[in-house]
């Protein structure tokens, strides 16, 4: 026997379901385009691996020297959310109000180190390193737009040694390339980002040298939104994320210091 069709029980229905969709709207996931400074892109990818399973919200990591993520930025590249490695260009951008108001924070101080595959090379200190070691070429970045390249400048004019290793030198053109030369053996030793060596994809250990903190200034790198992510929610999480336990653990695995 059928029952007789009740039009008021599928009106009731359908309020039931429309009141149930207001109160719990669809979360649209964003998709976040990230301009990365070289020497945290490693770090960097197992963060956002960590955010996107969180979120839900999808990263485009663009990587670069800082002074040429810089340019671009200038010149209009769609960028939402830019990770420096230095302070100055994110306080630049700020200025020139190309970056949001009041989101500059600084997520991280790198390092540099000099280091070797071959353990031979490297000796008790930086100095005695490339005053006693036989080498025929050593790599670093380039200091007009690399900030460690900067940094490895300001320790080479520290110890009197940068007019006489000029010769030697081998130049990238950021330090992910600078570290290449010296993993690939182009150059015996070079000076990289400490967070290069202690990465655990690098395979060849090697051996490094520490630096004093007083040979360079520090390397002060911040984050900043930039004005085209200003109505992006998850270039807004992923700047909050970075501020977060989870995120500080990996930064500081990979030998940054925390702010």
């Amino acid at each position: 026997m059928f029952k007789k069709f009740n039009p008021i029980f599928y009106i009731i229905l359908f309020f039931c379901n429309f009141i149930n969709l207001v109160s719990y709207p669809i979360a649209w996931a964003d998709e976040i385009q990230a301009a990365v400074a070289t020497n945290f892109y490693n770090p960097f990818k197992t963060v956002v691996k960590q955010f996107e399973n969180k979120t839900g919200h999808k990263v485009i990591i663009i990587t670069g020297s800082t002074g040429k993520l810089y340019a671009q930025i200038v010149n209009g590249a769609p960028f939402d959310v830019f990770l420096s490695a230095d302070s100055l260009r994110p306080k630049l951008l700020m200025q020139n109000g190309r970056a949001v108001s009041g989101t500059q924070y600084s997520y991280a101080f790198g390092k540099i180190t000099l280091w070797s595959p071959n353990p031979n090379v490297i000796l008790e200190s930086v100095k005695s390193t490339l005053l006693k070691s036989k080498f025929s070429h050593i790599a670093i970045a380039n200091p007009t737009t690399a900030p460690y390249g900067k940094a490895t400048l300001q320790t080479l004019e520290r110890i009197g040694l940068w007019d006489r290793l000029k010769p030697l030198l081998v130049q990238g053109e950021n330090i992910g390339q600078t570290f290449q030369f010296v993993f690939s053996e182009n150059a015996e030793l070079g000076f990289v980002a400490l967070s290069q060596v202690l990465d655990p994809k690098n395979n060849q250990k090697g051996k490094r040298v520490e630096i004093p903190s007083d040979y360079y200034k520090p390397i002060k790198q911040d984050i900043v939104i930039l004005t085209r992510g200003k109505h992006n929610t998850g270039a807004m999480a992923l700047w909050q994320f970075l501020r977060g336990d989870q995120a500080k653990r990996v930064i500081k695995e990979y030998g940054y210091e925390l702010p």
